[in-house]
Order: C-alpha cells, then structure tokens, then sequence
C-alpha cells in the first residue's frame, strides 16, 4: 500500500472542477485500490481560500467533508528548511517548494499534482495527473 500526497489542485479539481480534469481526477481517486492519500494543512489553506473570497459557505462546507476523506501531514520546520533549498535550486513557489519538500518528509510514493514543472524537477515523485488525460 503506497502514500500518495495530493497537490491543492488536485484536490480543488476533486472537489469543484465538474469538466474532464475534475472527472479524471476522480476517477484517479476511485481506481487507487488502496492507495493512502495525504494532504497538509497548506492544501487545506489553499483550497478554502477561493470558497472564502466568494463568501461560498456551501462549497467551504463541502471542501472540509472532502478532507476528511484524507490523512493529514504536518509540515514542520525542517521542511521549511528543504523548501528553501528547493526553491533556491529550481525557483519553485514557496507553496510548490512546501508541498514537495512535506511529500519527500513523509516518504511519499507520490505527488500528484497539475505542475509539469514541479513533476520536472522532483525526480519522479511528482506525477502530473492531468496532462496524462490531456
């Protein structure tokens, strides 16, 4: 049984996206068997923060149900620290550098994510889920 730790966007197409990336990325989910998915507290962040803006109670809601479904990783200092590196090394966003640097923490098998660039530079960890079904 593998851990898989999901990107914010992965998740955001889960939970919103009604087109073929929210319906691949589902199915994704579905056909994992049983496959471990993880996120951390910067997904769940990012996911609430649309819902918020737009005063969407329904869809915050709906976002907290869908992360129960997950287990829950802690990102401490020490991925901070290799975020920083990351970063530095291949010019990643701070929340790009987090979510790969806590996947590697938690001995993921994967990332899933929608970022060819991030699945670039992750040296095979990060799996860009939708250009697969592109």
């Amino acid at each position: 049984m593998g851990v898989t730790y999901l990107d914010s966007c992965v998740v955001i197409y889960a939970v919103e996206d009604e087109g073929s990336h929210g319906a691949a990325v589902r199915q994704r989910l579905a056909s994992a068997g049983g496959q471990i998915f993880v996120i951390s507290p910067l997904v769940k962040m990012e996911c609430l923060v649309g819902p918020l803006r737009a005063d969407d109670l329904a869809l915050h809601d709906h976002y907290l149900e869908a992360f129960e479904q997950f287990g829950v990783v802690d990102i401490g200092s020490a991925q901070y620290l290799r975020a920083a590196e990351l970063r530095a090394r291949h010019r990643l966003s701070a929340p790009d550098a987090l979510h790969l640097a806590t996947a590697q923490a938690n001995h993921c098998d994967e990332l899933w994510t929608n970022d060819a660039r991030l699945a670039a530079v992750s040296r095979g960890l990060a799996v860009d889920v939708i250009s697969e079904v592109e």
